[in-house]
């Protein structure tokens, strides 16, 4: 039977052992030669690209398997920063996406970790339909490193410094291959990037959030809050049916406990909603004396939602309140707005323009 893309083992996806074993055994080659394609992979190599490889032997390689099974697509450069948003394509077709920030002290790129999302947060492009299927440790490592690849073409001294995992889908709900992802990019031996240089973005999946806090990983946790109670969380993320917001910021106490690292909130201010300073008064009552720091987002205007952003004075006016109150918080600089920067929006138009 003839091995088609969508059955290619992929390499990137591989830890050291597991490479290891793939080459001597299914290649029956040495391990030396598993340290050769473990060197090309952390630079993004694809197979033909492995020039210290015999030609018979990249060709059996290609046979069987496939370096990185994510390739940039489209490309869309900001007028107004740096900021690059990336249109995957992925082998069976699906279309991710991730955005690229140049900050002074490094790259940061957004990754995403499903095609799609099914946690129905109301204020989210990604998840107007559903999720599709979860991203595999290799597609997940795929994006940095084309990432890599795209900006190392005009600049060898630039790579990914910085992740944050808050594209497309909900990290937790692909718990095992993310888990892994974090491992496979943190590998001395690949692309070596520092956990506390990643960034993990969860609306509030409780159990999966104290068993991420057992990992060992100093990741940060960046936890969806988007409201000060229950009553407003609940309309705009259907999580909170699930684990009320008491439940949540205890899980969110054990992993500080657990790594010694200070939690992200995320705050998407909404007009009418959750933006008033009483609400800013209530937040700030809940976090109190917490290992925290929030970060508040002026709403990326949703159409299909009929959401929309605050006034700059009503953002102000709540961070303000919070300052006063003794809450670290700062607003989210906006960024590649002219190429729709927020994650899911991208996709969702070029869906819509092929139906």
């Amino acid at each position: 039977m003839e091995i088609t893309h969508l059955d290619k083992i992929e390499l990137l996806g591989l830890t050291g052992e597991e490479l290891e074993r793939f080459v001597t055994g299914d290649l029956g080659e040495s391990k030396f030669r598993a340290a050769q394609i473990g060197q090309w992979l952390a630079r993004g190599a694809d197979i033909d690209g492995m020039t210290n490889l015999s030609a018979a032997l990249r060709a059996r390689l290609s046979e069987i398997a496939v370096a990185n099974p994510v390739r940039i697509m489209e490309c869309y450069k900001s007028k107004l920063d740096e900021t690059e948003k990336f249109l995957y394509a992925l082998p069976d077709g699906n279309l991710i996406e991730g955005v690229l920030m140049r900050y002074h002290h490094g790259d940061t790129l957004c990754v995403s970790t499903q095609v799609g999302c099914r946690m129905g947060c109301a204020f989210c492009a990604s998840t107007l339909e559903g999720r599709v299927r979860n991203l595999t440790p290799g597609e997940i490592l795929g994006q940095v490193a084309a990432a890599n690849r795209h900006i190392q073409a005009s600049d060898p001294e630039r790579r990914v410094h910085n992740i944050v995992l808050m594209g497309s889908g909900e990290p937790l709900d692909n718990y095992d291959n993310v888990v892994k992802f974090l491992r496979l990019v943190n590998d001395p031996k690949g692309m070596n990037i520092s956990l506390r240089n990643i960034s993990l973005s969860t609306c509030g999946l409780v159990r999966r959030m104290y068993d991420f806090a057992k990992e060992g990983l100093p990741v940060t946790l960046s936890l969806s809050l988007h409201a000060p109670n229950d009553e407003i969380r609940r309309k705009i993320m259907p999580v909170a049916n699930a684990y009320p917001y008491s439940e949540v910021l205890t899980a969110c106490k054990y992993y500080i406990e657990q790594t010694g690292r200070r939690v992200i909130f995320e705050y998407a201010l909404i007009k009418d909603l959750n933006s008033d300073v009483r609400h800013a008064e209530e937040l700030a009552r809940r976090l109190r004396g917490m290992r925290c720091h929030v970060n508040l987002i002026p709403l990326n205007d949703v159409k299909e939602r009929k959401l929309e952003a605050p006034s700059r004075q009503t953002v102000e006016a709540f961070l303000k309140r919070l300052e006063l109150k003794h809450i670290s918080a700062t607003v989210r600089r906006e960024m590649g707005a002219d190429i729709e920067g927020a994650c899911g929006q991208l996709r969702r138009k070029v869906l819509e323009s092929v139906e």
